[in-house]
């Protein structure tokens, strides 16, 4: 009687450790949750959601880049170290940073005309626009990164891009 339980053991505990060694080795070869890497893809992004790479933010484009939609050299504002960074994470060759479109452009505002609403400054995905409510705003020029995010909520359009110094 001993004899058959010690052998019905043996064989469940053989059992389990192979389908152990099976499930460990397949999530090794298969792809996991895709989630996980697109969130770090998307840390190692600056979040200025710029659209500057073609995609409406920063966590689109790292799906994108998860997806092979995107090469990973399209992000002006992150420049030449996230890219190194985001190839290091994905194993991939670097690229140089490909430029934006157009000219990235810095904004500036007609401070005669701004009526200090904060639409503008709510705007900013960079927080390059100062001011308090009820008073003029200005642009810090160094942390601009020319999205032009800001001039669509603008109600008496005081806002304009300029070529950046």
């Amino acid at each position: 009687m001993w004899t058959s339980i010690i052998t019905a053991i043996l064989i469940i505990t053989g059992i389990a450790l192979a389908a152990g060694m099976l499930l460990g080795m397949a999530s090794r070869k298969l792809p996991g949750d895709t989630s996980q890497i697109i969130d770090q893809v998307n840390g190692l992004l600056p979040q200025t959601q710029c659209a500057q790479c073609g995609y409406a933010g920063c966590r689109p484009y790292a799906d994108a880049i998860i997806s092979d939609d995107a090469a990973i050299n399209l992000c002006p504002p992150g420049g030449e170290e996230t890219v190194q960074r985001l190839a290091d994470l994905l194993g991939r060759e670097p690229e140089p940073v490909v430029e934006a479109a157009t000219t990235p452009g810095v904004a500036i505002i007609d401070e005669s005309l701004c009526i200090g609403c904060t639409h503008c400054r709510d705007a900013c995905p960079v927080d390059a626009i100062t001011g308090a409510h009820q008073f003029m705003h200005t642009v810090i020029a160094s942390e601009c990164t020319g999205c032009e995010l800001c001039i669509p909520p603008c109600p008496v359009d005081c806002i304009s891009m300029v070529p950046a110094p």
